[in-house]
């Protein structure tokens, strides 16, 4: 079977330049976010407990979210049911998935994990302060 007749069986070679430029562009956005979220010494004065409830928090996929981004203490209003989170001065709504309500929170305040991608904030993560 030649290429071209194999490509078009699978929906056409002009799909497959756009799907591969697709997963590079996921793949490197979730490198640099990953590559944010770094211990560089900044929280050596962390309580153990802290330290490994931030280390240990999942969100509703499974993901660490602090392999996904640093935790943010974060003021929250709750509007028609829904959280929102002020992130540099904006209010963004939190997705349901994102919110973790089983992890406990042994700070007592709201902890927002997000990437910035471009012009748009991707919460990942969000406990609320009264979690239990």
């Amino acid at each position: 079977m030649r290429r071209r007749e194999f490509l078009s069986g699978l929906g056409g070679a002009a799909v497959w330049p756009l799907a591969a430029r697709a997963t590079l562009l996921g793949s490197l956005v979730l490198l640099a976010a990953a590559a944010h979220a770094v211990d560089r010494g900044q929280y050596d004065n962390v309580p153990d407990n802290i330290r490994s409830w931030f280390k240990g928090v999942r969100n509703s996929s499974g993901a660490l979210c602090c392999d996904i981004s640093d935790g943010n203490r974060t003021d929250y209003e709750v509007r028609a049911g829904a959280y929102w989170v002020p992130i540099n001065g904006v209010w963004w709504q939190v997705p349901d998935a994102a919110i973790i309500r089983n992890a406990g929170n042994p700070l007592g305040e709201a902890v927002v994990w997000y990437v910035r991608i471009t012009d748009n904030i991707v919460i990942r993560c969000f406990v609320p302060a009264d979690a239990s």
